[in-house]
Order: C-alpha cells, then sequence, then structure tokens
C-alpha cells in the first residue's frame, strides 16, 4: 500500500472507531452534467478526505473490519466523451484505489443488507444520503456522522499543513500579481483575472471560492462577487480571493489604495484593522474559541481593540461596523469542516480576518491571514504577503 493510501486508511480506521455500532456509508458526488459542464467534476470534501479518490460515482461502506470501495463499471459511451475511467473490474484496481475490497455499485445494496445483519444503524452525512439511506433500510436508524467527520478534519496532519502551505504561498503570490493590475481605469474583472492566471499557471487546479474584488462603495460587501465596476484613483480595493492546490484551499484578503497611497482617512481605518488582527494573532492558543459569543472568544480581542480605536465620522466607536466573525476553519474547504463547541487545537488551520465597513464613507477593509495553531501560540502562513500600510504601498510603486 501507498503512504497515502495508507493515511486514507487511518482516517476511515478513526472514523470507525466513532460508531462501534454503526455501519458507515458515505456517497462520493455522482455525475452531474449540469454541475460538471462549468467547473469540472470535483469530489464530494468528506468522501476524499476518507478516500482519496476523484472520480464521480463512488460508494464507501466501512464496518470495524472492513472497508469497502463501490465503483461504476465501464460505461464505454460515456468515456467517449470523459475519457477513460476506472471500474471495479480492472486489473490492479485495489492497488490504485488503496481499497483490499473493490466492488462494483450494483452490489452496494446488497452488501448494506448484509452489513446490517451485524450493526443495528447507519452514519452518514448529508441530507441527501440520509434520505437515500432511509428508503433502502426503513427500520434502522440513520445517524448523522457529520460531528465526527468534522473533529477528524479539524485538526491537520503535518501533510496537510505542508498542503496548506502551498496553497497559501500560490495564492499570497498570485495576489501580488493582481496587485500589479490593480490602476485607475482597470475593471474589477480584470484584477480577479490576473490572481486566476497566476494560480493556474502555478499548477493549482481552481478558485477555493469565487474571487472577490471589490473597488470603492463595493468594498463594503462582503461577499461582492460580481467584479464588474470600474476602478477610480483613490479608491480602496479589497481582494478576497484563494486558491485550492491538491484540493487544499487557501483564504487571504488584502486592501489596497488604487493609484497607491492610501489616503490619511483611509490609513487610519486600515491602521486599525491590522491592529486588531495582529492583537488576535498574538492571542491565540490552544483552549480558545472562535465563535463570537463564547467568554474566551477570539473575536472579542478583535471586537475590544476595534471598538477603543478610532470613531465614525459622528465619533461613534467603530465596532458597530465589524460586522462579521474572526475566523472560521480552512482545509479541503475554506470554510472547512468544523465543531463550534471544540475549542483551538494545535494543528488547526484557521483564518484571522478583522474588518471595518463604513458605507457612508466608501470605506471597506479586511485584513485576512490563514494561521497554523501551534502548542502554545499560532504561525502565520500568509506571512509572504505584505499586510503593514507602507509595505503595500512599497509593493504597488512602478
Amino acid at each position: 500500500m501507498s503512504p497515502a493510501s495508507a493515511v486514507y486508511q487511518t482516517r476511515r480506521t478513526e472514523l470507525a472507531k466513532t460508531a462501534p455500532d454503526g455501519v458507515i456509508v458515505l456517497f462520493g458526488r455522482p455525475d452531474r452534467d449540469s454541475d460538471d459542464v462549468r467547473d469540472g467534476f470535483f469530489q464530494d470534501p468528506n468522501f476524499y478526505y476518507l478516500t482519496g479518490w476523484k472520480q464521480p460515482g463512488a460508494i464507501l461502506l466501512i464496518e470495524e473490519t472492513r472497508q469497502v470501495l463501490f465503483l461504476p463499471k465501464h460505461n464505454l459511451d460515456r468515456e467517449k466523451w470523459t475519457g477513460p475511467r476506472a471500474a471495479p473490474d480492472d486489473s490492479g484496481i485495489e492497488s490504485l484505489t488503496g481499497f483490499d475490497t473493490v466492488l462494483p455499485v450494483e452490489r452496494f445494496e446488497g452488501e448494506l443488507q448484509s452489513a446490517l445483519e451485524r450493526h443495528s444503524k447507519i452514519d452518514t452525512a448529508g441530507d441527501e444520503a440520509a434520505a437515500r439511506l432511509r428508503a433502502l433500510a426503513p427500520m434502522r436508524d440513520v445517524v448523522d456522522a457529520q460531528r465526527a467527520l468534522a473533529r477528524l478534519r479539524m485538526v491537520k496532519s503535518p501533510e496537510e499543513i505542508e498542503f496548506l502551505q502551498h496553497a497559501a504561498d500560490v495564492s499570497a503570490a498570485a495576489h501580488q500579481a493582481a496587485w500589479k493590475r490593480a490602476a485607475p481605469g482597470v475593471y474589477e474583472f480584470q484584477v480577479a483575472a490576473a490572481f486566476t492566471a497566476f494560480y493556474l499557471d502555478h499548477g493549482c487546479e481552481r478558485a477555493a471560492y469565487p474571487p472577490i474584488a471589490g473597488s470603492g462603495p463595493n468594498s463594503i460587501y462582503l461577499h461582492y462577487q460580481r467584479n464588474e465596476r470600474r476602478m477610480d484613483r483613490g479608491d480602496l480595493l479589497l481582494i478576497d480571493a484563494g486558491a485550492q492546490c491538491a484540493g487544499y484551499s487557501a483564504d487571504i484578503t488584502r486592501t489596497i489604495p488604487i493609484g497607491g497611497k492610501f489616503s490619511k482617512r483611509q490609513r487610519e481605518i486600515y491602521e486599525i484593522v491590522l491592529g486588531a488582527q495582529k492583537a488576535v494573532i498574538a492571542a491565540i492558543k490552544p483552549g480558545l474559541m472562535i465563535g463570537t459569543r463564547a467568554a474566551n472568544s477570539i473575536y472579542q480581542v478583535a471586537y475590544d481593540y476595534i471598538n477603543s480605536h478610532g470613531t465614525d465620522l459622528h465619533g461613534d466607536p467603530l465596532g458597530k461596523y465589524f460586522t462579521h466573525g474572526i475566523s472560521h476553519q480552512i482545509g479541503l474547504d475554506v470554510h472547512d469542516a468544523s465543531d463550534p463547541a471544540l475549542p483551538l487545537a494545535e494543528g488547526m488551520v484557521i483564518s484571522v480576518e478583522p474588518g471595518i465597513y463604513i458605507p457612508e464613507e466608501h470605506i471597506g477593509i479586511r485584513i485576512e491571514d490563514m494561521v497554523l495553531v501551534t502548542k502554545d501560540g499560532a504561525r502565520v502562513l500568509t506571512a509572504s504577503l505584505p499586510r503593514e500600510a507602507g509595505d503595500i504601498e512599497k509593493a504597488l510603486a512602478p
């Protein structure tokens, strides 16, 4: 068995320990032309996490001592369009998949019924999967395995951290390529295109999420994605963009001045956001929480900093302009699987993303970095991308 296959097998074994009286079933993404014709096929993240399998239509069944991968048989007519795909009767399929048992999907229902003679319930992930399994086994409990999967996915292995560091490095460089495109008279979509071209040219397969390039009045919208405005000198441009590389996602935001220099007011608000981010990163350690309501949350660190530094045009504190959470998990998904009840732990990779958005001033500033939680603190994975105001201005200089 290859080292990669052994990693996936270990994950499946760990998941099986969470369901000693159940059989675990996960469905890979099916072939759907309506989805795949535009963006291409990408595997369900939970399924990929447990199998490493990238082809459509697969099913996973796990018992304590048995792990089975079900694959579609060859469809030669379809393969004229898609290219060849692996099938359960292919020579060497066990070595290719890392499973000792690979069966046709037509065998799944019979194998499930056989497994239920030994188990009292079915564990799965997702409402669609649960409904499908209830139809197949109406007299059995179908239990949500999402929390158990999330708890496994939240703490990253050293190999996963390397993948995330690579995605961070490519994405940081892609941001700098986008900065070079940003100028008065250029459209937001042209900046987004420069980011996309860079990460594709450097071997990353797709965007972790649609890139956000919001300038001027558009900088205040958290998930603005139209990217259609022509930028003017003096605007702020908020770029929130990350690449997905080898399955793992990056998430980075920077806010830059169009024309190369922050105005006095822009720089004042920028420094407050940056100060809040630095305070959060300095506070991070295992045991703290991400959620906005927890007493020991890193959110409160950011909010308190923002609310005690600077005012709006009416003299009011700025806390009300920090309108979102401070952090989320990052991994195979940009907003990765998580259990909100769990505190930060060594090996988690999270975002730190304070922001201030003041509509009447057309000021929207967010600074977001990827941070690895270490044994007693934090390490910034995206430190290669400038975030000090002066360093950004230097990077924008002709």
